[in-house]
């Protein structure tokens, strides 16, 4: 696996991997890779030629108060389990690299990043969108693949990508999950034995509420009893739950489809955030 730093040499390891007509898939990251990164990475060797993945810990998306200088970082262990993957480039550029000095561009996805983790992280998505485009143009990929469990972020990529005719398919790969139903996630690391024990108070949930809601339910009510839930569980607060087109992510009066129950909860210094299809 090749391990490359500047853009330069990325975009001549790129044409040698895109010689005879070859296609890569792109799975971008921000490290502290786990099983639910490496489903990515399998899905990539499964509808491409080659799998490159980006570690690059994004400052933009972080608010001034969030976790960007504690983000868990260990290049060398996930650079271990990609060579396991089959990966064939690791794209890994510093924020030198990524931002360099005068940078002053950013992309806003109107409307769809406003609400939900947009409204409680003002300026993450125009970071996210900001740094998905800069490294659809750095590696020129034919597919690029992102997780379903930021459901938000999938859908402003796709519309981001679709609006700006970056001329690449984007999936979606299924939510990776614990045996007992939570989420995996890098920020998992950050809880306690404890928490990580009440952390199952939020998938849970979320599985009673789309039953009650696929059974005629009242969606104010389950949604509320759904946020008592979690709080009962052992979490501090619920940022939002609620019931979106899946395309369009507005926000639903009452079910029809194709809905996602899209949810963010905060369990000590940790945010969680999960969904699920409903109906």
């Amino acid at each position: 696996m090749q391990i490359i730093r500047d853009i330069a040499t990325l975009h001549r390891a790129i044409a040698a991997l895109k010689q005879d007509g070859k296609s890569v898939a792109l799975v971008p990251t921000m490290g502290a890779l786990h099983d639910g990164h490496l489903s990515l990475v399998q899905m990539g060797r499964r509808v491409a030629n080659h799998v490159v993945v980006s570690i690059f810990v994004n400052p933009t998306q972080f608010g001034p108060n969030e976790d960007f200088a504690a983000y868990p970082r260990d290049e060398a262990r996930d650079a271990a389990l990609l060579v396991d993957e089959g990966v064939s480039l690791l794209w890994a550029p510093d924020v030198g690299v990524m931002y360099p000095g005068g940078h002053s561009t950013h992309i806003e996805v109107a409307e769809l990043g406003a609400d939900y983790c947009g409204a409680a992280r003002p300026g993450h998505f125009d970071g996210v969108a900001t740094v998905v485009a800069k490294l659809f143009n750095q590696v020129r990929p034919d597919i690029a693949i992102f997780g379903e469990k930021d459901w938000q972020q999938l859908a402003i990529i796709r519309r981001m990508a679709r609006d700006l005719d970056f001329g690449l398919d984007i999936l979606g790969a299924p939510i990776a999950r614990d045996p007992d139903g939570l989420a995996l996630s890098s920020r998992n690391a950050y809880l306690s034995p404890a928490q990580r024990s009440a952390a199952i108070a939020f998938p849970n949930a979320l599985k009673s509420a789309i039953a009650a809601l696929a059974n005629g339910g009242d969606m104010y009510e389950t949604l509320a009893k759904a946020e008592a839930a979690i709080v009962a569980g052992g979490f501090d607060s619920v940022d939002y739950i609620a019931l979106a087109d899946a395309d369009s992510l507005e926000r639903l009066d009452s079910f029809r489809a194709p809905a996602r129950l899209l949810a963010a909860a905060r369990i000590g210094k940790t945010r969680l955030i999960d969904n699920y299809p409903v109906g």
